[in-house]
């Protein structure tokens, strides 16, 4: 590829809505281009990054069972009736009606479509196991789309189903998409780890991700360095002790604490621990139904999943109160709200380890009050045994080790979903006996564009993007120095058309600008092998280097073909 034919509008400055590094130095380089929140065009070497990322996908895919096919993003109310997710996926999803008033959606996900497929057209077990896959675009109106190409409205998204005669032949299938799920990794040049995950709304029983650790990603995962346990903190279990005390149980007495909300402020006013107060949260169901008040550990943070959980209510439909909103519950202001004297339509839910803080310290709900040496009864309360975030030091379930915290971003996600959607709808097969039975799932994805701002977060340095071979949208920049030098021009096009005959994708910097402008959108866009043809030519020489390195050595005209050669084939 000329450059000077090449569609590639960099900019100088950081956008001032990229909130993330990824982001940035993809709309710097000129690869990316936002329309509104949440979406985004893929100009030329963004689109060849993406490309490049879902070769690697088919080839791993493919040599691993999967049959590629391509549905339709539009499906119809009608099969997610029949799963029951028209109403319970939630507002994420796309809905709209044609000109008949039929409804449809475009597909978040596609469950239902391939489901519904099979069952009126597979009949036999003969005709099982299947494994389908397909690489399309899949949308859901995310509340606050944000780190660019990572939660976005629109995305590519590489979404296989197997299906399977039992619970045996599914552990095979998911055994099989996981050995493909790392190869496909592996050779993007990821950092990353296979976690525990949460079903969430694709439900099933057993779900691994995996994740691309980036200091600037939006999961969080807890992990054990002495055995094998590692999962996100939406499932991993926050195992800690409370401090234990012998205390003798005081009387519960109402304390003046004048505008002391915040429990940093409390354990200076109080002189004691975090560990010490019961943080109590109020929240919501979106619709007003249901209202929640959450204790925990004042040195603990809720989490939401599993609060979520415990409660039956979806995640996304779960809201913090506002201040307007505690007073007529609790007679109190923000940082003043407790567990004692609440009105009777709030469910009040507890963190098991609150029970174990002797004379602890509330709100009192009553503005600028706390209570002191309170002791909760546990036979009062809705308990769950876990409903706070787990944190780095916190016990491995499986060892007692220690554990550690990362983050990253989830580029791929697999989910052992049974009978889950068979089941409700009603998709059988004949076995050998002749009897009707559901098909046992499984779902498998990886989402192609975010695995393209995962890979620049984990690859980039001050000067700009530094593309892992494998998926760079070119191998090899050929810089021609002087445009106006016959000499250089004319050997760094030799050069070029020798790299493209021997297969290799290469681009030619054949602008008309200064050797500066030239070399920093080298670094910027990230090309793995570069090549500057200058005034060494007049010796028979030209400058080589690595993108990631950046070293320089003098490489001889004649050698620098073999030279890119080896070292392509050698990665």
């Amino acid at each position: 590829m000329k450059m000077s034919n090449l569609y590639m509008p960099t900019l100088r400055e950081v956008p001032s809505d990229a909130d993330i590094m990824s982001a940035q130095l993809l709309l710097r380089s000129g690869m990316i281009r936002k329309l509104v929140s949440g979406v985004y065009s893929f100009l030329p070497l963004g689109f060849r990054v993406m490309k490049n990322i879902e070769q690697i996908v088919r080839e791993e895919m493919d040599a691993h069972g999967a049959q590629e096919v391509l549905m339709s993003a539009i499906q119809p109310r009608e099969i997610w009736d029949a799963s029951n997710r028209w109403e319970n996926f939630g507002p994420e999803m796309f809905k709209l009606k044609d000109r008949h008033d039929r409804e449809f959606c475009l597909g978040p996900t596609h469950e239902e479509y391939f489901t519904f497929m099979i069952n009126n057209e597979l009949k036999s077990y003969k005709q099982l196991p299947l494994n389908l896959y397909q690489i399309q675009t899949k949308y859901r109106d995310e509340r606050r789309p944000r780190f660019g190409l990572v939660r976005a409205r629109e995305f590519i998204m590489k979404d296989a189903y197997t299906f399977d005669t039992d619970v045996e032949g599914m552990e095979k299938s998911y055994a099989n998409m996981a050995t493909a799920y790392t190869k496909a990794f592996d050779r993007m040049g990821f950092k990353y780890k296979v976690v525990l995950g949460d079903s969430g709304n694709m439900g099933g029983s057993i779900s691994h991700e995996y994740i691309a650790i980036t200091p600037s990603g939006e999961s969080t995962i807890a992990y054990c360095d002495h055995c094998d346990f590692a999962a996100t903190d939406e499932v991993a279990p926050a195992n800690f002790k409370m401090s234990s005390s012998d205390t003798q149980v005081l009387p519960c007495e109402e304390v003046h604490t004048p505008n002391i909300k915040t429990i940093e402020e409390l354990e200076a006013f109080f002189k004691i621990d975090a560990s010490q107060f019961i943080k109590t949260l109020l929240l919501k169901k979106e619709d007003d139904s249901r209202i929640f008040a959450v204790m925990i550990p004042g040195n603990r943070q809720l989490s939401l999943v599993k609060l979520s959980k415990l409660v039956d209510v979806s995640e996304d439909e779960l809201l913090m109160l506002a201040e307007d909103e505690i007073y007529p519950l609790a007679g109190s202001l923000l940082g003043f709200a407790g567990p004692i004297g609440l009105k009777e339509n709030v469910e009040i839910i507890a963190d098991q380890r609150v029970f174990d803080i002797k004379n602890a310290i509330c709100g009192a709900n009553k503005k600028d009050y706390h209570l002191i040496n309170v002791n909760l009864e546990s036979n009062l309360y809705k308990i769950g045994a876990d409903l706070v975030q787990v944190e780095a030091n916190d016990s491995c379930p499986n060892c007692n080790s220690p554990l550690s915290i990362d983050r990253g971003t989830e580029v791929g996600n697999i989910f052992q979903l049974g009978d889950k959607y068979s089941k409700a709808m009603n998709a059988t097969f004949l076995d050998k006996d002749g009897k009707a039975k559901h098909f046992i799932m499984g779902s498998y994805g990886i989402g192609i564009s975010r695995c393209v701002s995962a890979v620049v977060e984990q690859c980039y340095d001050e000067k700009g993007i530094i593309w892992p071979m494998a998926i760079a949208p070119y191998k090899v920049l050929i810089t021609i120095v002087n445009i106006k030098n016959e000499l250089q021009t004319q050997k760094a096009f030799e050069l070029y058309e020798s790299l493209q005959k021997k297969g290799i994708s290469v681009m030619i910097d054949d602008r008309n600008e200064r050797a500066g402008v030239k070399f920093t959108d080298a670094d910027l866009i990230g090309i793995p092998l570069r090549v500057t043809v200058g005034k060494a030519i007049d010796e028979g020489k030209v400058e080589f280097s690595k993108r990631e390195d950046c070293v320089k050595e003098e490489v001889q005209f004649e050698e620098v073909v073999s030279k890119v050669s080896m070292l392509i084939n050698n990665l």
